[in-house]
């Protein structure tokens, strides 16, 4: 079995749903309830990170993260993941800094994206994932389009996800506004699929809340790591 290194804290209610879904993932793929995984979780600071971005402080976010990575290495990791999207805007630098493969959100969700033949997709996340280009690289070089809200809806989202959903508070008239948002797409944009590109969004999307096919990004980073940790 090999030994997962996790970056979590980014934020906290991801990282329980991300360590209950490795669990009960790995338990369905090895057929036992009395088998669990071996895994180490570095929890930081998510404050920290949106407080860098939001300066234009990236090399200083990538060497937060693989310090948290390269402590992962030294605890006996074999490889290591970033439980949230938005730090993935420096996933390169940061894998290019620490001696363990590491698994990306951003290229796991693509090829859930391939696999389910999505041409158009909507993406929603921070603002700093929908504004950026990291995420959306992969899916544009491969001949699809990724389409993100209104720079007023960003401003909402991402004002929801960090005073509401990362504190774990699950409000109606957000989500509300948040379906609202996501059918404006659907009729404007004729997106396909939608990305949830930001982990909190489990507590507030529900698979029967849309008529498109929404790509859970903790649940096919979970499915790529559980993968790694039975099949290496």
């Amino acid at each position: 079995m090999k030994k997962l290194g996790m970056i979590g804290g980014t934020g906290p209610e991801s990282t329980v749903d991300y360590y209950q879904s490795i669990i009960n993932k790995f338990q369905e793929q090895t057929g036992s309830q009395e088998t669990l995984p071996e895994l180490l979780i570095y929890s930081i600071n998510m404050y920290k990170i949106f407080d860098l971005l939001e300066t234009g402080q990236e090399e200083e976010l990538a060497e937060y993260l693989a310090a948290a990575v390269l402590s992962l290495e030294r605890a006996g990791a074999d490889f290591a993941v970033i439980s949230a999207n938005t730090p993935h805007i420096v996933f390169d630098q940061v894998q290019q800094k620490v001696n363990i493969p590491m698994v990306s959100i951003v290229e796991e969700t693509y090829q859930k994206a391939r696999q389910l033949e999505l041409r158009k997709i909507g993406l929603l996340g921070t603002q700093f994932t929908m504004e950026n280009d990291f995420f959306k690289e992969p899916f544009k070089i491969n001949g699809k389009e990724i389409f993100v809200p209104n720079e007023r809806e960003q401003q909402y989202i991402h004002e929801k996800i960090v005073k509401e959903l990362e504190q774990g508070i699950v409000n109606e008239e957000t989500k509300k506004e948040f379906l609202a948002i996501v059918e404006r797409m659907i009729e404007q944009h004729e997106i396909e699929g939608l990305i949830l590109g930001c982990t909190e969004f489990p507590m507030i999307f529900k698979p029967e809340d849309l008529s498109i096919p929404q790509l859970n990004t903790v649940e096919v980073h979970v499915a790529k790591i559980v993968e790694m940790m039975t099949t290496g």
